[in-house]
């Protein structure tokens, strides 16, 4: 800024000595003239200064991340990420392999003791010193079981370093050859039986004793990360599909069943489930006055499914959260995969008596008798499992399609009208056993359903030749008719081993045997020429679960004992499992196998039969578990009537 001055000055520029003005930046003095010359010059370089700014704002905001650098550090990120997920995945895999190699180790090791604790028992073969051995044993399991659980994360204990490496390690000394530790360090003392029975041992005290060793035995550790149930497999070898090992291994590690859930009871809410689904979806009414059979309500509905736009999507319970998706044209599907294999040996077989049993409308005795040999199968999918939880599934996922469920009636043995050719066929002291119709000469009805038995009378006496023939020749048949509908993995069931093997006549025991028996004599006579069944599963389970113990004579205990001994040696690997057929069959399918269960089925051939009436057996079960109404129902389903799916072998 430039000020007057008193004192004349020359101008710097010009020498004048007019007016003058001193420049307070440079100090120069100037005239008027050169004072405005310098202003302007002035305002000339804040100008330059101004448009450099500005180029040096417009070079700034052009300038991006330097391209190579950024590459360089997405390289460093990717190896670095790829080295930190190598070294995680390595973790996980060997948190696995620990787990599992552990967990397989300790389940051998239980299941020989669950074997051991069972014979001595139903044989009343034990002593103190085998209880003070299996105690020992218990313990031992306990503290091994308690170890198995101490795995531990290490990390590397390098400060130098930001991102410190990570390995697995356990506490358990276990080794693999350590797995039959038992049999090998510890000898059941031999022929103690012969010479000793200790005084100090009742029946009833050593039962108890046993009974607490077979529960520890049996043991779900609330403290362990494992849950173990019981179960057994036989006939893995060096040839033996790695495949089905892996899936038997992964089935073995299944929650354990619920034995006491909602559907243990009557399935009052489960019942009303269904018959309000088909309500709202297909217009289910029952027919008032009309029954299919005796006491089983018949129905229609309004609104079928080939009636419906095959794209529609329908969830059941209702649309909403974690239902059970699935289209109507998947529903025309399953029901068109209906077949059914009978054994045309039998006398009267043939597709008129099929169709008309189908419908309820086959006589008591010999026809009930007939359906026997007759396998009904289609695709089947499960709704939920058996403790009434919905199996959430969406339209893309194909597990569903790979599950047939097979439908084939049992041997009855409960002393009905309908199965009198049962009591007629196989029991040979009937006449000791029940009242006797004169005018029939048959067993005398108390009701309009049930044998009246003799106050007193013996128990069953059975014709154990005809017993295992028939059993075998069902179970060959059934199992021929999976193969030919391409099952891979057979889930099959106690088929008239519960209410319906004479209990109450004292022949359930060598029924349950016999069963055994007949399977197995099948599958290691025609395993060899199966194309498809590469694995069987029997679904056992120990229902008197309120005993925490091994019971004599159940159904599992029946089949492990005659699978052990002789040692089974068919080409299809077996697994037997105290475990739901649901939950087994589900994981099966989702493993990507075509999987079979077994449907224990009325002699009047009408599935799922007494399905509305609140006190379901497993049948009715199924039909409100599955989507079997609507594809196995012959009400529903019009292929059920249709002679040409019928396959006389």
């Amino acid at each position: 800024m430039a000020t007057g001055n008193r004192t004349r000055k020359l101008c710097s520029q010009c020498n004048s000595d007019d007016s003058t003005f001193t420049c307070n930046g440079c100090h120069l003095s100037l005239c008027v003239k050169h004072l405005d010359e310098h202003r302007q010059k002035l305002n000339q370089e804040i100008d330059l200064i101004g448009k450099q700014n500005d180029s040096l704002r417009e070079e700034l905001s052009q300038r991006n991340i330097d391209i190579q650098l950024l590459a360089q550090i997405n390289t460093w990120e990717k190896e670095t990420i790829g080295k930190i997920q190598s070294i995680a995945e390595t973790a996980r895999v060997d948190l696995k392999k620990l787990t599992e190699e552990s967990k397989s180790r300790l389940m051998e090791m239980i299941n020989k003791l669950f074997s051991e604790l069972r014979t001595s028992r139903k044989n009343n073969q034990f002593i103190e010193d085998d209880l003070h051995r299996w105690t020992k044993q218990i313990e031992e399991l306990k503290r091994k079981l308690h170890e198995s659980s101490r795995i531990e994360l290490l990390r590397e204990d390098d400060p130098t370093t930001i991102i410190r490496l990570i390995k697995i390690k356990t506490s358990e000394k276990m080794g693999p050859n350590q797995t039959n530790s038992f049999s090998k360090n510890e000898s059941r003392p031999e022929n103690k039986l012969n010479k000793m029975v200790p005084s100090s041992i009742s029946s009833s005290g050593s039962s108890t004793a046993l009974k607490k060793l077979e529960l520890s035995a049996n043991m779900n550790a609330s403290s362990s990360q494992f849950n173990f149930y019981p179960s057994l497999t036989f006939g893995f070898n060096q040839s033996s599909k790695n495949d089905i090992r892996k899936l038997f291994e992964s089935l073995m590690r299944l929650a354990p069943m619920d034995k006491h859930g909602p559907m243990s009871g009557r399935c009052e809410p489960q019942t009303a489930q269904m018959e309000r689904f088909l309500f709202e979806i297909f217009g289910f009414r029952n027919i008032p006055g009309q029954d299919i059979v005796q006491g089983v309500k018949s129905f229609k509905l309004d609104k079928p499914p080939h009636y419906l736009n095959p794209h529609t999507e329908i969830h059941f319970p209702s649309n909403t959260a974690n239902s059970f998706a699935m289209s109507v044209q998947e529903i025309i599907d399953w029901q068109r995969s209906y077949k059914v294999y009978a054994d045309k040996n039998i006398n009267g077989m043939n597709k008129e008596f099929l169709r008309r049993a189908l419908q309820g409308k086959g006589d008591n005795g010999e026809e009930a008798f007939r359906m026997k040999f007759v396998v009904r199968i289609s695709t089947c999918p499960i709704l939920m499992e058996f403790d009434a939880k919905i199996i959430s599934r969406d339209l893309k996922e194909n597990w569903p399609n790979r599950i047939k469920l097979v439908s084939v009636t049992g041997i009855d043995f409960a002393g009905r009208k309908h199965d009198i050719n049962d009591i007629l066929y196989y029991v040979t002291n009937w006449r000791e056993i029940y009242e006797i119709d004169r005018k029939k000469d048959e067993p005398a009805l108390r009701n309009e359903r049930d044998f009246r038995r003799k106050t007193g009378g013996p128990a069953g006496e059975l014709h154990q030749k005809r017993l295992l023939d028939d059993l075998t020749y069902m179970a060959r048949l059934r199992l021929r008719a999976c193969d030919a509908e391409g099952v891979q993995i057979v889930v099959e069931t106690g088929i008239g081993l519960g209410v319906f093997s004479g209990e109450h006549i004292g022949v359930d025991e060598t029924v349950k045997i016999t069963s055994a028996i007949a399977i197995r004599a099948v599958l290691e006579q025609d395993g060899p020429s199966y194309k498809n069944i590469c694995g069987i599963v029997f679904s056992l389970p120990i229902i008197a679960v309120e005993t925490h113990a091994i019971g004599i004579g159940d159904t599992f205990s029946e089949f492990i004992e005659h699978f052990q001994e002789p040692p089974y040696n068919g080409p299809i690997p077996v697994m037997i499992a105290d475990q739901d057929m649901h939950r087994l069959t589900v994981a099966i399918a989702r493993q990507g196998f075509v999987v079979s269960q077994l449907n224990p089925a009325d002699s009047h051939g009408v599935f799922g039969e007494y399905w509305q009436n609140r006190g379901p057996a497993v049948e009715e079960k199924l039909a409100l578990t599955t989507v079997g109404l609507l594809v196995q129902h012959h009400l529903i389903n019009p292929h059920v009537l249709d002679t040409n799916n019928y396959h006389l072998i």
